[in-house]
């Protein structure tokens, strides 16, 4: 109910609050001119509140766009009557001087909350100054309402300045508050449209969260019903084809081609689930191309990586972009977690075998320093194996662990499977090997990682690092 009522009032307050102190302005004027219209001695330029009504009429005016300029406007009446520039209130017109409190309604409801302390003590000033002009033999002698002063300005001021001064503020109160409250008006109605804004946005975002769950849930059963299925499939076809070496060339063809067709679809249908967004649409994969971007971001204060590259760049295919991008993304964030704010990395892509050798080295924090920091013991973390299923999808492998005061990681992404079937075939053909040694010979091709060792707690270090 007190929401519509802010609602109905808001389109009327708006427009009073743009034009009021303009219209305001206009009626004063007026109002001013008809009431003394008879006393003015026959032309309105001889009369001599003439000046101070057009002052206080543009203190008006200007109060709702430019409050400095509008309290100018009384300063320069009161200064040009203290200084007798101008003529001093009578007795039947010092009362525009309300003008100046009619502004001040207007200052207090419009502007912000400094110039309505300035514009408030500014008032108060002004109107002991108004005081002072209309009690003093000098100017208005009391404007007709209080004896002469036969005694002087001090006692004049002593007996009446007070009263005088004290209606003049209950006056300036009284216009004051009306501002004030019109302003927690207008302030009340936008609160009460940022709750409702809230309320709404609050809705919208759980059943935003309700639906996201929803398709995480289903994104994951899809993921997994899809990853052991097409999984079995690559490893039963690639498991035929190695125990089947005596077969005709044909069948160990297909064997192969639904092992890797098998892998391809893997890839893809992660691919795919991980990069649906909330809209239905397919997000763009960081690829290749993004990896130097990543690395700038990561060294901007917070690690020291150094990039290195040998062999000529070969095109791989989206799935295996995505899985290298994320490796690099993991190897420097857990170099990050672990080792803290700038730790060296080496980074360095190899291009010159059978497939890309990403070798990542970073230095660890020594094991005692690490446990003190951690009372709550080493913890099992997903990094590693979210790494090692990555590049498995993509049809390499991935080795880490500690050496000395490093920490390596080395990764291989094949370019393809035409030329390790070729020597698998020669391999069996010539020396009859079994499953395991062509597996090997497939799987993981000859790289050398120079000073790559897996000591006793290899295993516990590579735990930690996820």
């Amino acid at each position: 109910m007190a929401v519509d009522m802010v609602a109905g009032m808001e389109p009327v307050l708006n427009l009073a609050r743009r034009w009021g102190a303009l219209v305001a302005a206009v009626i004063f004027f007026s109002l001013w001119c008809v009431a003394e219209a008879g006393r003015m001695g026959g032309s309105w330029l001889s009369w001599s509140g003439n000046w101070p009504l057009v002052l206080m009429t543009l203190a008006i005016a200007t109060a709702s766009w430019k409050p400095l300029v509008s309290l100018g406007f009384t300063a320069a009446l009161l200064a040009g009557q203290l200084s007798h520039a101008l003529p001093p209130m009578y007795s039947n017109h010092w009362a525009i001087y309300l003008g100046s409190f009619v502004a001040l309604g207007f200052i207090l409801w419009t502007a912000p909350q400094r110039l309505r302390y300035i514009a408030a003590g500014t008032n108060v000033v002004a109107a002991a100054i108004m005081v002072f002009l209309m009690l003093s033999w000098r100017y208005g002698d009391g404007v007709g309402w209080y004896p002469p002063a036969y005694a002087g300005d001090r006692w004049m001021l002593q007996d009446y300045g007070w009263q005088l001064f004290a209606l003049l503020l209950l006056i300036a109160g009284a216009c004051a508050a009306v501002g004030l409250l019109l302003a927690l008006y207008q302030e009340r109605g936008s609160l009460f449209r940022a709750r409702e804004l809230a309320q709404s946005s609050l809705k919208e975002a759980e059943i935003d969260l309700i639906v996201e769950q929803e398709r995480t849930r289903i994104a994951r059963d899809l993921h997994d019903v899809l990853a052991h299925s097409l999984a079995v499939i690559a490893a039963q076809a690639d498991g035929t084809r190695y125990l089947s070496t005596d077969q005709p060339k044909a069948v160990l063809s297909a064997l192969d081609t639904i092992a890797r067709s098998a892998r391809s679809a893997l890839v893809d249908a992660q691919r795919v689930i991980e990069g649906v967004r909330d809209d239905g649409m397919v997000t763009p994969q960081p690829r290749l191309s993004d990896i130097p971007a990543l690395i700038e971001g990561m060294q901007r204060g917070s690690l020291k990586i150094h990039p290195t590259e040998s062999g000529t760049p070969v095109k791989l295919s989206t799935g295996q972009e995505m899985a290298v991008f994320r490796i690099v993304q993991e190897c420097l964030t857990n170099a990050l977690k672990h080792g803290g704010r700038g730790t060296d990395v080496r980074l360095h892509f190899d291009w010159s075998g059978p497939g890309l050798t990403l070798h990542v080295a970073s230095a660890v924090v020594p094991a005692g320093q690490e446990d003190s920091a951690d009372p709550t013991g080493p913890r099992v973390g997903r990094g590693l194996p979210g790494m090692r299923e990555r590049a498995h999808l993509a049809g390499g492998w991935l080795t880490a662990g500690p050496d000395g005061e490093h920490f390596r990681v080395t990764v291989f992404i094949p370019y393809g499977t035409r030329e390790v079937r070729a020597a698998d075939e020669t391999a069996g053909a010539e020396a009859g090997g079994t499953f395991g040694e062509i597996s090997g010979e497939e799987v993981r091709p000859a790289l050398t990682a120079t000073g790559v060792s897996r000591p006793a707690g290899a295993a516990r270090e590579a735990h930690d690092r996820g």
